[in-house]
C-alpha cells in the first residue's frame, strides 16, 4: 500500500539561488538586483503558510517586526533616494527630486504602515 502524505510543516530554506545565478547571469556578485526577487520568494513562503493555515499569522507578523523587516525595506528606498540625488548634475532639477522625493515617502510609507501593526 502506497499512500502520499503531506507535511503540515514549514519549509526548511537552507540555501537561494536566484534565476540570475543559476543561468550564470550575476554579474560578479555586483548585480544585486538579483536578490530581490529572493526576498519576495521567502515573503510569498510566508504569506502561501498563513493562507494554508499551516503558519500562525500573528506569529509571523510579529517574527516580521521584530527581524526588522520593514526598517530594511525602507533602507533600500532611502539609499535609491540619496543616490538618484548624489548622481544628479543640478540637485534642483524637478525629475531627479520628484523621483528622490517619491522612493523617500515609499520609505516613509512602509515605516509608518508598521508603526500600526
Amino acid at each position: 500500500m502506497n499512500r502520499e502524505t503531506t507535511s503540515t510543516e514549514l519549509a526548511t530554506v537552507t540555501g537561494v539561488e536566484t534565476a540570475a545565478e543559476r543561468t550564470g547571469t550575476a554579474a560578479g556578485g555586483e548585480d544585486l538586483a538579483v536578490l530581490a526577487p529572493a526576498a519576495a520568494a521567502a515573503l510569498n513562503l510566508l504569506a502561501d503558510a498563513i493562507k494554508r493555515g499551516r503558519a500562525d499569522q500573528y506569529a509571523i507578523v510579529e517574527a516580521l517586526k521584530a527581524a526588522g523587516v520593514h526598517e530594511a525595506f525602507a533602507s533600500v528606498f532611502d539609499a535609491a533616494a540619496e543616490r538618484v540625488m548624489d548622481e544628479a548634475a543640478d540637485p534642483y532639477d524637478f525629475d531627479d527630486r520628484l523621483q528622490a522625493d517619491n522612493l523617500g515617502g515609499a520609505a516613509s510609507d512602509i515605516r509608518r504602515a508598521f508603526h500600526w501593526l
